[in-house]
């Protein structure tokens, strides 16, 4: 299975950067062949991930060599409704507000298990 994991700091600049940046209208939106991305409101929908979807067995020893220790798993099948991968799409919002997050899944990781350490004192 493949994710697409997004640090927590780049979901924030993320939202930031919209909330800095009014939407407007959309002046070519029609009813009769609706975008659902946009309106003649002044709204926006946008996707704020990393764009780059890792495999979960990665994601798994990233997170092992950062704690020092072997995950327990317990590997099943696709369960119902699940997906094999998933992907944002980030082009409206680089396009719109000039970002994309990008922080990497080891560097992510590792400042989640560092905070994580620091906050819980674990």
């Amino acid at each position: 299975m493949r994710r697409d994991f997004t640090y927590i700091g780049d979901v924030a600049e993320g939202v930031t950067r919209i909330m800095e940046r009014v939407p407007q209208p959309d002046p070519n939106w029609s009813s009769e062949k609706p975008d659902c991305g946009s309106s003649s409101g002044p709204y926006r929908i946008y996707n704020i991930g990393n764009h780059n979807p890792v495999e979960l067995s990665y994601f798994i020893e990233v997170l092992e060599r950062k704690l020092g220790k072997k995950a327990q798993q317990n590997l099943l099948p696709l369960q119902d409704g699940d997906v094999p991968a998933t992907y944002a799409d980030v082009e409206d919002l680089a396009r719109d507000v000039g970002f994309r997050p990008a922080t990497p899944i080891e560097v992510g990781i590792s400042r989640f298990v560092d905070w994580y350490r620091e906050y819980y004192g674990a």
